[in-house]
């Protein structure tokens, strides 16, 4: 296990002025963002450690599509282990895709979600092909009146029916979760291991991490990637570690320090207007937001509140898990990102 120590203090008091240009307080923000345990380190340092909602550093959350970078980064171990080119066409490692609109795109298209693939996020809408994803991953039932005969009964069998594009491969940047669940489906190919047992040992073990995590199954016992993991506060704190430290973890490198630079620097040509209300000269990036292009931040988001923030210039890292009221709450977001900003630029 990786040693992790605790907090010293709390940055309850600490005050700054928020997204809406008001004082307000960091403690202030915990509650009012539905908060439900927080971890904030600077410089070698653990400056908050909190639990609330009867949470603890021993229980598991659901992480949301923080799942998409945590398996995005086990591929990168493989892309390491030359197992995946991420330039090779996606159908290399997962054959079937010929007959899907996946056809001709390539395995960092599926990374960035610049494939061409016709896919509905709309999370509210029951059966929207978001809403038909939870409904296959075991989440949800369909909606009433449905036949669930025209459903599919699990991931696989989702990916496999969509063959309509709305846009070449490579043309546009468009946030679709089945993407994670492609690239997934071909990691297992490949290594002939399920998701839970490529991120344990790719991810988990070589972090150090203190806890178990788990993750949701289908019908068929597929692990879904997109959004199903559950981890404890600590061990996100550690994977987060990893990354503001170049992939170093007790002095031994065990994320590519290749795939951390691309993460940061790489191609971040594409986005959309929707996501430019969240971060206006942002983009998006193996899996990852990067919060503008002219730095080095990059974060991992969930709905209802999930986030790891990590600040390479300024050896930051915060770790926030939430149960927002509702999917997506923008003003949470800015509420959260300026008590980040504030407590990296203004805390010593």
């Amino acid at each position: 296990m990786t040693a992790l120590p605790q907090a010293t203090g709390s940055l309850n008091a600490f005050g700054y002025r928020g997204a809406d240009g008001a004082p307000t307080t960091f403690g202030q923000m915990l509650e009012e963002t539905y908060t439900d345990a927080m971890f904030v380190w600077k410089d070698g340092q653990c400056l908050h450690e909190s639990y609330h909602n009867a949470m603890s550093p021993q229980t598991l959350h659901l992480l949301q599509s923080v799942s998409k970078s945590i398996t995005a980064t086990a591929a990168a171990c493989l892309f390491a282990e030359q197992i995946i080119d991420p330039s090779a066409p996606i159908t290399e490692y997962f054959p079937e895709l010929e007959k899907t609109a996946w056809n001709g795109a390539s395995v960092q298209h599926v990374l960035d979600m610049t494939s061409g693939v016709a896919f509905n996020e709309t999370y509210e809408a029951r059966d929207s092909d978001i809403g038909k994803m939870d409904f296959a991953a075991g989440w949800k039932p369909a909606p009433p009146g449905v036949d669930v005969t025209s459903w599919p009964g699990c991931i696989r069998d989702q990916i496999l029916s969509l063959t309509d594009a709305d846009a070449g491969h490579g043309q546009r940047f468009c946030y679709r979760s089945i993407e994670t669940e492609v690239l997934a489906h071909a990691m297992e190919r490949v290594t002939g291991q399920s998701l839970a047992d490529i991120i344990s040992d790719r991810l988990w073990k070589p972090l150090g991490c203190e806890e178990d995590a788990n993750i949701t199954v289908d019908a068929t016992g597929y692990g879904l990637a997109c959004g199903g993991i559950s981890a404890t506060l600590r061990d996100l704190a550690r994977f987060a570690l990893a990354l503001v430290n170049n992939g170093d973890v007790g002095g031994r490198n065990v994320l590519p320090r290749a795939w951390i630079a691309d993460i940061r620097h790489g191609n971040h040509g594409l986005f959309d207007e929707e996501s430019r209300q969240d971060f206006p000269n942002g983009r998006y990036r193996n899996q990852f937001w990067i919060e503008d292009v002219s730095g080095e931040r990059h974060l991992c988001l969930g709905v209802f509140g999930q986030l790891i923030f990590v600040s390479p210039e300024s050896s930051f890292i915060a770790v926030k898990l939430s149960s927002w009221p509702s999917f997506s709450d923008t003003k949470c977001l800015n509420s959260t990102l300026a008590a980040l900003h504030a407590v990296e630029t203004g805390f010593s």
